[in-house]
Order: C-alpha cells, then sequence, then structure tokens
C-alpha cells in the first residue's frame, strides 16, 4: 500500500541487508521507520507492540530468527530464539507458526548454511503473507460488489474493528483487503472504523490507512456500532483474527464479541477474514482454550495522543488509585459468524467446512 504515493510494507530488508519495520507506537502523527538488528530487538518489537496483527508478528518472528542465525546458526541458539521470540505474545498463533515454519525449515541443514536459508525463507514467509491477503480481499470483493447491486448508487457501509489493515499484515491486510479491491474496482465504499479501546488501533491505525488511500469513513466510538446496525446503516462487518479454531471460534480483539452479537441480533452479515495460518488446528473450544493475553492497566488509564503543542504525550483519564482489567482479545463463538474469507474463498465458520476448505493443512498437523 502507499503513504503520500509511496509504496511500503511493513516490514523490509533495505540494500545493506538490515531489516527495518514502521513503529506503529507513534502512528497517526509520526511515521517513524526504525532497524532492528538483533534477537533482542526483535523481542522488544514484538512484545511492546511496535508491530502488532497476526500476520506482521508471524513475519517480524520469521526475520528475528533469520537475523540470529547470522549472528550464531548454532543449534542451541535456533533453539534459544524460538523459545525468546515464542513467549514475546502467547495470544496470535502466527507467531508460532512462523517460528515453526523457520526451525523445521533450518534444523535439517548444517549451520554453515542457515544463515542464507533463514533470510531466504523469512522473505518468501512475507511474499506468501502479501499474496494471502491479496486473495482473500478478491474473495471479498465478490461479497461487496453482491451488496453494491442491491443498492445502486449508494456506498457499501462496512464496520471493522480494531486494526486488521495492512499495518497488521506484510502488505494489503486481511479485513482491508476487500475494502481496497473494492475501491480499486469502482464500487463506491463508506467505513465505520471503531476507535478500539483500549489501544485506539481503530482510531490510530486504521483510520490513518483509510486516510492516507482516499477511502470514505467516520470514526465512531465502540459502543456506536449497535446503534448504527439497529438503523441500517451497516451493510456488513468484517474483522481480522488473531487466532482461529478448528472448529471456527475466533479470537481477535476485545470487543468484537460484542460487535458479532449486534450484529447477529441485527441481521447484518458478521465476516472474518482469516488467512489459514492463523487457524489453531489443534485448539477446538476456543473459550477455553485460547490464553488471552492480558497487558498493563496503563494502556487503560491512559490514553496516548498530539498535544496542543504538537507534542506526542500520554494522559492519565482515572483517578490515582483505580485500578484496571486489560484483556487484549475476546472470542467470538462460530455460531455468530456469518463466514470465514480465506485465501482459498469463503468457508463456513464448522469444523466440516472449515476442513473441507483446509484437507490438506489440517492433515499436516498432528492430532
Amino acid at each position: 500500500m502507499k503513504i503520500n504515493g509511496t509504496p511500503y510494507r511493513t516490514i523490509w530488508q533495505d540494500a545493506d541487508g538490515v531489516v527495518q519495520v514502521i513503529d506503529q507506537r507513534w502512528l497517526p502523527h509520526d511515521l517513524r521507520i526504525v532497524p532492528l538488528r538483533n534477537r533482542a530487538e526483535f523481542a522488544t518489537a514484538i512484545r511492546d507492540m511496535w508491530v502488532r496483527g497476526a500476520p506482521l508478528i508471524g513475519a517480524t518472528a520469521a526475520w528475528g530468527m533469520a537475523v540470529q542465525m547470522a549472528a550464531d546458526p548454532s543449534d542451541a541458539s535456533l533453539a534459544e530464539t524460538w523459545d525468546i521470540l515464542h513467549e514475546t505474545r502467547p495470544t496470535a498463533i502466527n507467531l508460532r507458526w512462523a517460528l515453526d515454519a523457520m526451525r523445521s525449515h533450518l534444523a535439517p541443514l548444517p549451520p554453515a548454511a542457515r544463515a542464507a536459508a533463514a533470510a531466504a525463507r523469512a522473505a518468501e514467509i512475507c511474499d506468501e503473507d502479501v499474496e494471502i491477503n491479496r486473495q482473500i480481499g478478491l474473495h471479498g470483493l465478490a461479497i461487496i460488489r453482491d451488496i453494491a447491486a442491491r443498492k445502486p448508487g449508494k456506498p457499501v457501509n462496512i464496520l471493522t474493528h480494531c486494526n486488521a489493515g495492512w499495518l497488521a499484515t506484510v502488505d494489503w491486510g486481511t479485513a482491508t483487503s476487500p475494502i481496497y479491491h473494492a475501491d480499486a474496482a469502482g464500487i463506491p465504499v463508506h467505513v465505520f472504523v471503531d476507535e478500539t479501546r483500549p489501544r485506539n488501533q481503530g482510531a490510530q491505525l486504521t483510520a490513518w490507512e483509510l486516510n492516507s488511500h482516499g477511502i470514505p469513513h467516520d470514526l465512531i466510538v465502540d459502543n456506536a456500532g449497535g446503534h448504527l446496525m439497529q438503523h441500517g446503516e451497516v451493510d456488513m462487518v468484517i474483522v481480522g483474527t488473531d487466532r482461529t479454531t478448528a472448529r471456527g471460534d475466533v479470537c481477535n480483539k476485545i470487543g468484537t464479541y460484542l460487535k458479532a452479537l449486534a450484529a447477529h441480533a441485527n441481521g447484518v452479515p458478521f465476516y472474518v477474514a482469516l488467512p489459514s495460518p492463523t487457524i489453531d488446528w489443534r485448539v477446538h473450544d476456543g473459550l477455553r482454550e485460547i490464553p488471552i493475553e492480558e497487558r498493563s492497566p496503563a494502556e487503560v488509564t491512559m490514553v496516548q495522543g498530539r498535544g496542543p503543542d504538537g507534542a506526542i504525550t500520554s494522559v492519565q483519564i482515572s483517578p490515582d488509585g483505580t485500578g484496571a482489567r486489560n484483556p487484549a482479545f475476546d472470542v467470538t463463538p462460530a455460531e455468530l459468524v456469518t463466514g470465514l474469507l480465506t485465501e482459498r474463498g469463503l468457508c463456513p465458520a464448522t469444523a466440516e467446512g472449515m476442513a473441507a476448505m483446509f484437507a490438506d493443512l489440517k492433515a499436516a498437523v498432528a492430532p
């Protein structure tokens, strides 16, 4: 995607071989590009959300392992790097998927061959992510086109939650990919962007993306979605996912479950953009088996923004002495999901539908 007319990915290797990322903590007010030069910096970037979004976390972990293999390609280093990077974020399954892909590719090789092989595989994982998201967009475009045909001359109103845009992936995004494809096809679209407290990824990232691309959108408070659905102002909801179970339960940013309930109550289709590496075939009951990351209470009690002097700062919004809970994700049961938008097409959110769509991937995972 483009920033001020210049194409970017979220992570790339520059001409000097240094991995660069967009440090998303400072968006939308400041575009900062930073190098990641060693394993500790990669771990910090993932844990402290310089990068975020399940596909991008996986891609960053892959490059983290590649950089470490250039420094120390030993068996001990390979095992230790897997452990260190895996511990950074417990919920997004792409992290483990990417680390497993790198380890299985590198472990049979002699240490002297690992650095070059790791860099090549990390680059390949990034390219694969771009193509997966492009295909998700093309399949989602068909849904948007169908809605547009039923309301000629009027925009298709789409509600999304959190940021499942290109900033959460290597490029295109998951939930935003159909929107970008629809815009390119000349279909009028309008997006309602949930602010997504407590980290405000909708307000700070999704809105910035759409604004940069020229997609009409309105920022709404998280609690406004149900009201808009009640009044017929939302044609469809599309969100991303950090982990999806083998039966179609979806773990995504906190607040997704409430949007799914509101959509179900008002007859609004609720789609989840699902890259296949985000499926955890070992998990069936999302409510009981997926670990939900609890983040710092400060993310709830503090808000970051740009002050009158232009400086980016954080302010406290709650009284001293007030505690806070900060679960980062929730689980939406499969029965509330209209369909899963995958790189292979639209899939029912059922164990049978997912097994049929991804029979080869399911078979490859040991029970």
